[in-house]
C-alpha cells in the first residue's frame, strides 16, 4: 500500500479536489413544493453555510400545520461543514501529491464516512422537522406527519414534495463514482504486481521441515525436457528447478520464478508438500535443497523467464559473484 498511484488516479485526484472546492459555493440539496395555489413552485436550497429560495414563504405555510420554522442560526451543520468540505478538498489534492495508495484509500473512506453522516444526520432533521409538530397549530390531521423525502417524491397533503441533490450534490456524487473506480483500479494493478516469489518463504519453511521425507532429486534432462510451468524447454543449468513430491514424482522447472508460480497455481496441492531443488549458478547443474541454498537477487542474472534469484551452494562462490556483479543476499525474505 505504500507503492504509487498510477497517472490516472493521480489526474483523478486533482479534479475530484477542485470539485470539492466548487461545492462551498454551490447548492447541495434542493427541496420543490408544488401545489394548486403555487403553480410556479417553491423551493429551498441548502448550502453548505447557508438557505436559498423561498425558506420565508414556506415558513408562513409551515405554521399553519404546526411545523417548526426554519432559520439558519438553529443549524450547527453551517458552521462546520465549509470546514468539512475544505478538508475533503485539501485531502484530494495532497493524494496527488503525495502520491501514495495508502494516502488516497485513507482519503476514500474519509469521503466515504462523510457522506454516510451527511445523509444520516439529513434524515435525522427532516424526521424531526416532519413529525414534531404544534398541538395549537390551525390545521391538524390526526396521524399526518409531514417528514419530507430524503431522496425523491412525496405527498404532502395538497404539496408535491420533490427532494433531490443540487449541482454541488451532483459533484459529489460524481467524485464518489470517480474514486471508486480508482480505488478498483488501484487495488487490481497492486493483485497484478504481486511478485511470483511472494510464496517463497513459506515454501522454504515447508521444505526445511519436510525434506526427511524425500529421497533427493533426479538429474534434470537439459534440452530433453519442457518446464513444468510455462512449457518452454529447460536448456541453461545455471537456473533449473525441481520438485519432488511426497510421491516421489519429480517436476522440472526453468527457473525460480517458473517453480513459485506453479507453486502458487497449485495452492494447497499434494505438490506443495514436496521437496524443492535449485541449481547451483556456478553451471555444474548440480542441484542443492533450497532451504540450503544461498540466494542472491540479481539484475545481472538473466533467467530464461526473467528471473533475478540465482542460487550457490557456497559462501565463496556467492562472494566472488557479488564482487563482480551488483545484487544482494536473500535472508529468507525474497518478497521483492
Amino acid at each position: 500500500m505504500n507503492k504509487p498511484l498510477s497517472g490516472i488516479t493521480r489526474i483523478t485526484c486533482l479534479i475530484c479536489a477542485a470539485g470539492l472546492a466548487a461545492v462551498i459555493f454551490l447548492p447541495i440539496w434542493r427541496i420543490d413544493l408544488v401545489a394548486p395555489q403555487y403553480p410556479e413552485g417553491l423551493f429551498m436550497q441548502i448550502y453548505a453555510n447557508k438557505l436559498g429560495g423561498d425558506v420565508e414563504i414556506i415558513n408562513g405555510l409551515n405554521h399553519y400545520i404546526g411545523m417548526n420554522t426554519i432559520h439558519e442560526k438553529d443549524f450547527v451543520e453551517f458552521i462546520v461543514l465549509p470546514y468539512l468540505i475544505a478538508a475533503l478538498a485539501i485531502f484530494g489534492l495532497l493524494s496527488a501529491i503525495i502520491n501514495r495508495k495508502w494516502f488516497f484509500l485513507a482519503w476514500f473512506i474519509f469521503l466515504l464516512l462523510f457522506g454516510v453522516i451527511a445523509m444520516t444526520d439529513f434524515y435525522i432533521w427532516e424526521y424531526n422537522y416532519g413529525h414534531n409538530l404544534d398541538p395549537n397549530a390551525a390545521i391538524k390531521v390526526p396521524g399526518m406527519a409531514y417528514q419530507p423525502p430524503l431522496i425523491g417524491y412525496k405527498q404532502l397533503l395538497n404539496f408535491a414534495a420533490y427532494s433531490m441533490p443540487d449541482s454541488g450534490g451532483w459533484i459529489f456524487v460524481i467524485v464518489g463514482v470517480c474514486l471508486t473506480g480508482c480505488t478498483v483500479l488501484e487495488l487490481r494493478k497492486n493483485r497484478k504486481n504481486r511478485s511470483p516469489y511472494s510464496n517463497l518463504p513459506l515454501l522454504i519453511l515447508s521444505v526445511s521441515l519436510l525434506s526427511s521425507c524425500n529421497s533427493g532429486p533426479k538429474e534434470i534432462p537439459y534440452g530433453q525436457v519442457g518446464c513444468e510451468h510455462c512449457k518452454m524447454t529447460i536448456m541453461d543449468k545455471r537456473f533449473g528447478c525441481e520438485l519432488v513430491t511426497t510421491k516421489g514424482k519429480a517436476y522440472f522447472f526453468d527457473d525460480l520464478s517458473c517453480l513459485t508460480s506453479y507453486l502458487k497455481a497449485k495452492d494447497g496441492d499434494d505438490a506443495e508438500q514436496g521437496e524443492k531443488f535449485v541449481a547451483d549458478y556456478g553451471g555444474s547443474g548440480k542441484l542443492i535443497p533450497l532451504h540450503l541454498a544461498i540466494l542472491i537477487n540479481s539484475p545481472s542474472a538473466h533467467g530464461p523467464m526473467g528471473g533475478t534469484i540465482i542460487a550457490f551452494e557456497n559462501d565463496k562462490d556467492a562472494e566472488a559473484f557479488l564482487d563482480k556483479n551488483p545484487g544482494k543476499l536473500l535472508d529468507g525474505s525474497m518478497n521483492q
